[in-house]
């Protein structure tokens, strides 16, 4: 069996820059654990895989070693996967169903906005070990969403010169460390970055769910609710973000940068 496989370099305009993430188009008959190996295979940090439904698309995320229940990054370069292929209709939505429910996708002038559920972060302590392996010594704030801790930073260059401790950093007990501060500088809000070393990615590069958590809370912060937003890793994302209540709106460009056929048994 063949199918189509496209890698796509998602919250970005130009290749080999922000995330880069594999799209499958697969059918109904196509189980998890056939979908594990494939991304195992992939060996990026995100694989999603695609199946018609009626009333849009079912959509599965796996890690080389894990199913996810919420991935932006791949979640973007599917619609742009299903856009560009001509398997959605130019111009309509895409809705979605996914483990964290309905998920939607559409376009506007060469931008994808993605509907992703608010994942409003709470103050909490840090667990015990995280600040050290972060080489963080006096966050401005720690909190705790659904999937990740949530800590705040004085500035762009403490941001951007940590080095985490990935091996300390994968005893704690979290799916990933959002760690963010506001920007020093136009054209961006605030600035973040993600280490995610007990899911198999010590830093992923561009983190749509991360921004679940980073809307709802940089809105408060900054009592405004459409921002713009720079992920600060190597390869770097750019990202907009619009609170909506219970529900946020990221948005970003992609580029596909490889496309061909899975042999598959």
């Amino acid at each position: 069996m063949e199918i189509p496989v496209y890698q796509v370099d998602a919250f970005t305009s130009e290749p080999f820059r922000g995330n880069p993430a594999a799209v499958c188009i697969v059918g109904e008959g196509f189980d998890g654990s056939l979908m594990q190996l494939v991304a195992a295979e992939m060996n990026l940090s995100e694989t999603a895989f695609v199946v018609r439904r009626e009333g849009g698309f079912g959509l599965r995320w796996f890690t080389p070693v894990a199913e996810v229940d919420l991935c932006g990054h791949a979640t973007l370069a599917a619609a742009h996967v299903l856009w560009r292929e001509g398997v959605a209709a130019d111009g309509a939505s895409i809705s979605f169903h996914t483990r964290s429910g309905r998920l939607g996708a559409a376009r506007s002038d060469g931008i994808i906005e993605l509907d992703l559920p608010a994942d409003p972060v709470r103050a909490a302590e840090a667990p015990e070990g995280l600040l050290e392996a972060l080489g963080v010594v006096e966050p401005l704030f720690v909190g705790r969403g659904r999937f990740d801790y949530l800590v705040e930073v004085d500035s762009e260059g403490e941001l951007r010169s940590l080095t985490p401790e990935m091996g300390a950093l994968r005893g704690v007990e979290t799916r990933g460390v959002i760690v963010t501060c506001r920007a020093a500088a136009a054209p961006w809000d605030f600035l973040s970055r993600f280490f995610a070393p007990a899911a198999g990615i010590d830093e992923d590069p561009v983190t749509g769910s991360a921004h679940c958590a980073l809307g709802p809370y940089w809105a408060r912060r900054l009592g405004r609710d459409e921002l713009r937003a720079f992920q600060a890793s190597r390869r770097g994302g750019e990202l907009t973000v619009r609170s909506m209540g219970r529900r946020v709106a990221v948005g970003g460009r992609a580029v596909t940068v490889l496309e061909g056929r899975l042999t598959v048994p």
